[in-house]
């Protein structure tokens, strides 16, 4: 018997940052920072901060930018969750 894949199983298509516009990627990026259970540790740190911490992590390849098509979500992924 097979099984059915859901949208959450489907490998998604990751976008390269570079190709996404800059207030689009600013956007996503604020988007990502602020999201409930996120967690920065014991020092509280701006958005500006966050956000920048995030790009270094886009620029050096630690993080990666995945869109599913069939849920039309958009996220951004930890390489060290992609191994």
């Amino acid at each position: 018997m097979s099984q059915r894949k859901t949208s959450e199983d489907e490998e998604p298509i990751w976008v390269p940052y570079e190709e996404l516009e800059p207030e689009t990627l600013r956007n996503l990026a604020e988007e990502f920072v602020t999201r409930d259970g996120t967690d920065y540790g014991a020092t509280e740190k701006t958005l500006d901060q966050k956000v920048e911490a995030l790009m270094q992590e886009l620029r050096s390849g630690e993080a990666r930018i995945g869109y599913q098509p069939k849920t039309d979500d958009i996220h951004i992924v930890a390489r060290r969750r992609l191994r």
